[in-house]
């Protein structure tokens, strides 16, 4: 796959992976990173004669209208990501998660395919006993879902695009997070040996962090037949609860203390199952099970060591 990929915030929790697998895939890549987190994760794929790193702005237009018009597919990853990360600066979340987009979009040619990876947080409080597919309104209820689902939406009013609505993705990654809820409870499990799950009830979908890479690649390999659609993409098999999720990591840190609270809320109000069936008939379907991340995840939690502040 001879391709010139372009992608910005390749240097952050999902892109650092992608970019290792698209790369593998035989493209060649460039991503464009400020390095907001310090973060140090392309260091492994310097040695790539394929790929290249800029340290620049996805917000900066002579930059990217230099980078687009080298490029045979752009992914726009930079983002604000997580409803508490763009409440805490509003202006800068509308400003990289909407403004970058609609800039990255009016420069390239209707020609030049975008993947966009946005998020199924965009089914909001939708109940979680009936399956969201595509066509299930949108309630966003955070500013993060809002900008996210907002630039999606001007996307797919223009040719050429394919969106992927992301479930909550875990698994390692060279430029870890421990925010997300799955990567957040192993962590709780090993480093704290206890959580307090407020809402043990409310649903949500989730999916591999590799499979998600995957699944860009396939977009890529197949981008004709899907285009001008958006996409759910999560894992069937976990579409679990809150208290479901906690018990299956139980089983694998036996003295994990689960408290589920009675009383008190999560201002994360997200409850909804998702179906994956249109990308896996456009022949995509993840395929790494939660067992296998929250092995991972152990695994890697081994090597973070002690906290930077904590005498223990």
């Amino acid at each position: 796959m001879n391709l010139h990929v372009l992608i910005t915030g390749g240097a952050g929790y999902l892109g650092s992976v992608l970019c290792e697998h698209l790369l593998l895939a035989g493209c060649r890549v460039t991503t464009v990173d400020n390095l907001l987190y310090q973060q140090r994760s392309l260091f492994h794929l310097c040695a790539n004669s394929r790929f290249e790193f800029i340290f620049g702005e996805a917000r900066d237009k002579g930059l990217m209208r230099r980078l687009v018009k080298e490029a045979d597919v752009l992914i726009p990853l930079a983002a604000v990501v997580g409803a508490p990360a763009c409440d805490r600066d509003p202006w800068l979340a509308r400003s990289v998660n909407l403004d970058a987009v609609r800039l990255l979009n009016g420069l390239r040619s209707a020609q030049q395919p975008i993947i966009y990876p946005t998020t199924n947080s965009g089914y909001g409080t939708q109940s979680g006993d009936i399956f969201c597919t595509e066509d299930t309104p949108l309630e966003p209820i955070s500013l993060y879902g809002q900008t996210k689902t907002q630039a999606e939406t001007e996307l797919l009013q223009t040719p050429n695009v394919i969106t992927l609505r992301l479930a909550t993705v875990f698994g390692m990654s060279p430029r870890m997070r421990l925010d997300l809820l799955v990567n957040h409870f192993v962590y709780a499990a090993v480093a704290d040996g206890y959580i307090v799950v407020f809402e043990k009830d409310f649903k949500r979908n989730y999916i591999h962090i590799r499979d998600v890479a995957d699944c860009f690649v396939h977009c890529i390999e197949n981008f004709k037949p899907m285009a001008g659609r958006p996409y759910n993409a999560g894992l069937d098999a976990a579409n679990l609860s809150k208290e479901e999720l906690a018990l299956k990591i139980k089983e694998y840190v036996p003295n994990f203390y689960v408290h589920f609270a009675q009383v008190g809320s999560d201002p994360d109000k997200r409850n909804y199952i998702v179906s994956n069936q249109r990308l896996r008939e456009a022949g995509f379907e993840a395929r790494r099970s939660l067992d296998e991340g929250i092995r991972e995840l152990l695994k890697g939690y081994r090597m973070t060591g002690r906290a930077r502040f904590k005498n223990v």
